[in-house]
């Protein structure tokens, strides 16, 4: 029976003579790759624009100073950290014939102190270390991400997106009810079909110094939007706070509930 490959280990036997190994720092500027090349003593690394075509031409390089030195090259290892760079450069460059990884990044044993130093150049380091382990066939040493197709990552997008909308629609909800709550109302669901019908027979307690809330604007556009107007929220919340630099989100649709 046929054992599945976990990815924490590397199931191709590793030939250091033949090898060229090289990991990717991945910035949103630039790139840092620091190779291993079989017959130079030196260790090279070389700072890049964000450009495959120039990250190919590195590798051929240093393919070409290998057969200088008396080392025939058979394959080319490439590993980098998975981020938000997606998996489009392994793919891209797997089509080239070059072995591309991606590293799972929580799977890299760092030092826990406080007060590290981190650069791209120890990162590089960090990650040579830790490729070459696994192209060893050693476990413990980092682990890889499973790299999907583009048909298969687009296959995920809408379950991601209908997950996002969802947690939307709950988070505006449920500040609904917390308002309602304040004012005395109690027992009140907004996500019923019939929640606007309801809304004009609340009233707050007559212990409670407050006035009825307008709450009959806000339901009509949750219940007529539906999920666009989660999405509208999704996109004002992108705009970013000059001050705090966080993401905030613009209630100019739900300001009619919050006026006592």
């Amino acid at each position: 029976m046929q054992k599945l490959n976990d990815l924490s280990r590397s199931l191709t036997p590793l030939k250091p003579d033949g090898t060229l190994i090289a990991v990717i720092e991945m910035s949103l500027s630039s790139w840092l790759v620091a190779g291993i090349v079989p017959g130079v003593e030196r260790q090279p690394s070389k700072k890049l624009e964000v450009d495959e075509n120039a990250l190919l031409k590195l590798l051929n390089r240093w393919r070409e100073e290998a057969r200088k030195a008396g080392h025939r090259i058979e394959r080319i290892a490439v590993a980098f950290e998975a981020g938000r760079d997606g998996f489009w450069l392994a793919r891209w460059l797997r089509v080239r014939d070059i072995e591309a990884h991606v590293i799972h990044a929580s799977s890299i044993a760092v030092s826990r102190e406080h007060r590290r130093a981190k650069t791209d150049r120890l990162d590089t380091e960090l990650l040579k270390r830790s490729f070459l382990g696994w192209l060893r066939g050693e476990r413990d040493h980092c682990k890889m991400v499973a790299i999907p197709t583009i048909k298969d990552e687009d296959a995920k997008r809408p379950t991601r997106e209908r997950e996002s909308l969802v947690g939307e629609q709950s988070r505006i909800v449920n500040r609904m009810k917390a308002a309602l709550i304040r004012l005395g109302i109690r027992g009140f669901n907004p996500k019923l079909k019939k929640a606007a019908e309801r809304l004009d027979g609340l009233r707050t307690p007559k212990e409670s110094r407050s006035r009825p809330t307008p709450w009959l604007s806000c339901v009509a556009t949750w219940r007529a939007g539906g999920s666009s107007a989660i999405r509208y929220g999704r996109s004002r919340r992108l705009a970013w706070s000059v001050s705090s630099k966080r993401p905030v989100m613009d209630h100019t649709q739900w300001s009619a509930c919050w006026r006592g």
